[in-house]
């Protein structure tokens, strides 16, 4: 483990490096305002943020996938999301911070998401910061996602780093077991989408974090690096 260097940071994208939430938040109760149901406060739809549109629609109507509905509506949630992709979202407090610092560094960086392509890269454009990630791997780039490790070495050889130079950092069980099957170090991202039926401790993640700001300090420990 000694010999490691971390020369690539792969971030989980809702929950870990944008907080998506206010967004996918108001497209759900734009779907539940529209088939007359009652809306959903922010606090109650935030924790499954990560889970997607299947688990925002389970939550907000309270039906199972296999109900005829379900496919409908989720596509339905997923129009109102598009349209105003990026009307609240922003990185995470201290990423741009940490972005700034991994180029100071030349620790290149990118996206490894469960997000369909159409939706991560028109966010990410809103963000101004496509052209700077080694790599953005969404949810139908390949065949399978996560937890299923392809999509993180995908992005490691889009980067040209090897896996086990990389840290993946996620806020679901899934980024922690694809990232573990990828051979790459693994870190939890405290203040993400985890609700309180969640154990991240159980995950078993090389590092936790409570804030953005941690990562870096982090990665400066873990190379034996001198902070400039």
């Amino acid at each position: 483990m000694s010999s490691i260097k971390i020369q690539s940071v792969l971030f989980d994208l809702d929950g870990t490096f944008a907080d998506t939430a206010p967004d996918l938040a108001h497209a759900l109760n734009q779907t539940l305002s529209a088939h007359q149901k009652s809306k959903l406060s922010l606090a109650e739809i935030r924790p499954v943020v990560s889970h997607g549109g299947k688990a925002l629609i389970e939550l907000g109507f309270q039906i199972p996938d296999t109900d005829p509905n379900f496919e409908p509506l989720r596509l339905e949630l997923l129009e109102y999301y598009k349209q105003d992709i990026a009307k609240h979202t922003q990185l995470f407090d201290g990423i741009a911070e940490l972005l700034t610092q991994l180029q100071e560094y030349k620790v290149c960086w990118g996206i490894v998401t469960n997000k369909p392509s159409w939706l991560t890269e028109p966010l990410m454009e809103a963000l101004g910061i496509s052209q700077q990630a080694c790599s953005i791997v969404s949810g139908d780039t390949l065949a399978v996602n996560k937890p299923n490790p392809e999509p993180l070495l995908h992005a490691a050889n889009e980067c040209q780093v090897n896996a086990n130079d990389c840290l993946y950092i996620g806020d679901a069980e899934r980024d922690i077991i694809a990232g573990k099957r990828a051979n790459m170090l693994t870190m939890v991202a405290n203040y993400g989408y985890i609700n309180n039926a969640d154990d991240p401790e159980s995950w078993q993640a090389d590092a936790y974090i409570d804030h953005p700001s941690e990562i870096f300090n982090w990665i400066c420990q873990f190379n034996n690096y001198q902070i400039k």
